[in-house]
């Protein structure tokens, strides 16, 4: 759910960007939804990345969990992305996953109908014929988890010469609706020091995904507000995206778990 919206701003973002490169005279949806293809790819591939890391640093003898639906989902989109060349690729995720006709989908790629018909057969022949993968297990770090909770102690503190510690001299910001880019060029400390609103954050699960939980005090005590995304490479933060704008996200979340504030 936070990966999807993370894609889907990054996307919106780099639409608003390249809006003086748009040419009226052509249909806005292709335009849009090449820039959301690119980011979709940019994003399986950096979550590769990661998982590879993770994996090489797990113990031989670990038992890996199996994984539930929702993840097995994640990996054969994962594959559908990284096997098909595009024009392939798009028109199976939009006929097989999303299940749009043959002429919206000719429309999205400025192809024809048959056009789309023959990319269908083709992806859907290699996918057909391609050898099982097994995804490699993916590591629970100690590490990272004390990384994150020392991230969040050193946040509540107002410690940032301690959290620029934890991060890493090239990592990446993103805060929905708001700044996408090197977070050392960003004022994003400065913006919660300023915060009249009194916060603080803490450790949690959304869904099953341990994430960073945004709490603001209200009258009958602190309650989720919204999500904070850190990505870790090397016990560095590398990514942060940050969701405080857009707290509807958590709202439509099914599973919120909180460690309690000290």
């Amino acid at each position: 759910m936070v990966d999807g919206e993370d894609v889907l701003q990054e996307a919106l973002f780099q639409a608003y960007r390249k809006l003086d490169t748009f040419d009226d005279d052509r249909p806005l949806a292709p335009w849009l939804f090449r820039i959301a293809h690119n980011r979709c790819i940019d994003f399986v591939r950096r979550r590769e990345v990661r998982e590879n890391a993770e994996a090489g640093a797990a113990q031989p003898d670990s038992v890996a969990p199996v994984d539930p639906p929702g993840p097995a989902l994640g990996q054969a989109v994962e594959r559908l992305v990284l096997t098909l060349p595009p024009m392939e690729r798009a028109c199976v995720l939009l006929k097989d996953v999303f299940d749009y006709s043959l002429e919206d989908i000719a429309e999205f790629i400025d192809s024809t109908v048959g056009g789309v018909k023959a990319a269908l057969h083709r992806g859907r022949l290699k996918l057909a014929t391609l050898p099982q993968r097994t995804a490699p297990p993916r590591a629970k770090s100690a590490e990272v988890a004390r990384l994150l909770h020392l991230y969040v102690e050193r946040f509540n503190q107002r410690d940032w010469d301690g959290v620029r510690e934890l991060i890493a001299a090239d990592a990446r910001l993103l805060v929905a609706d708001a700044f996408a880019g090197r977070l050392a060029d960003s004022p994003y400390f400065g913006i919660y020091e300023r915060a009249s609103v009194p916060w603080r954050l803490a450790v949690g699960e959304v869904d099953g995904e341990p994430l960073i939980i945004l709490l603001h005090r209200h009258a009958d005590g602190w309650a989720p507000h919204s999500v904070i995304h850190a990505e870790f490479t090397h016990n560095r933060i590398t990514r942060v995206a940050d969701f405080s704008h857009t707290p509807w996200i958590l709202q439509a979340a099914t599973s919120v778990l909180v460690s309690e504030p000290s």
